[in-house]
């Protein structure tokens, strides 16, 4: 089995597509490797495909009218990315860039449309994607306009349960290294300010920071200071198990579009 087969095969999003489908669908992807910060694709990019991530974290991102860097999403293995231009290609608005050294299959358009019209489970699946990552960038919009620093930053650490939460006996580890500049990035307040909102809600019993980690110790408590229900942790202790990565990466440079 080839690797691009193996990666695609391994996305929820083509895990019942039959094997000659799941063949030509490999016909026209290509695997490709980005080194830590390398760009997977910029703004105005002509786009007629989609991206798969094999293995590392990818940071959607938007570069405001100053120069600093909004992150809009984070994107990790066996997920979609950059999926909008397969409804409407064109010219990308957004850039990917890898946070980690990261693999990266890319999925040619027509073939994914293909799919989408003969595939429901395809369909929504992508549609739903869109619309998800759509309601989470209007939510953080509305935080942006309607919050304060506190509430920003505490609303941010029950998005991150949904996605990265794994309970420990301390509390729900954010397993995801995020430095306090991502944190900034994604909320629109400095980084000053978020090492400062983390040093208050440590001092409150609320978190645990450390330099490699963030453990929510009270999360119930988080979540009705955010007026708030506390999410659902993905990974609870008794079914944690050791992660292995899908491939050894080698450091490089990041590859053309």
């Amino acid at each position: 089995m080839s690797q691009e087969i193996w990666y695609v095969r391994n996305c929820s999003l083509f895990q019942r597509l039959d094997e000659a489908t799941l063949r030509r669908l490999e016909q026209h992807a290509l695997i490709r490797q980005y080194a830590k910060n390398a760009p997977i694709y910029m703004p105005t990019d002509a786009s007629d495909g989609a991206f798969l991530l094999a293995a590392g974290r990818v940071r959607i991102c938007s570069i405001t009218p100053d120069g600093k860097q909004a992150i809009l999403a984070l994107i990790n293995p066996g997920e979609l990315f950059g999926e909008l231009a397969v409804i409407h290609p064109g010219r990308r608005e957004e850039q990917a860039e890898a946070a980690v050294n990261s693999t990266v299959v890319w999925l040619a358009g027509d073939v994914l449309r293909g799919l989408m019209e003969h595939s429901t489970d395809v369909s929504l699946g992508i549609t739903k994607l869109i619309g998800l990552r759509r309601q989470r960038i209007e939510r953080r919009l509305r935080n942006l306009l309607f919050r304060s620093n506190h509430d920003r930053l505490g609303h941010l650490l029950l998005e991150l349960v949904e996605q990265y939460g794994r309970e420990t006996d301390d509390g729900v580890l954010l397993d995801v290294k995020l430095s306090h500049q991502e944190l900034s990035a994604i909320i629109g307040v400095t980084r000053e300010t978020v090492t400062h909102v983390l040093g208050e809600m440590q001092k409150s019993g609320v978190v645990r920071v450390s330099r490699q980690s963030i453990v929510i110790l009270d999360l119930k408590g988080l979540a009705a200071e955010m007026k708030t229900v506390a999410p659902f942790c993905p990974t609870p202790k008794r079914a944690v198990a050791a992660s292995v990565d899908l491939m050894p990466l080698k450091a490089q440079g990041g590859a053309t579009n």
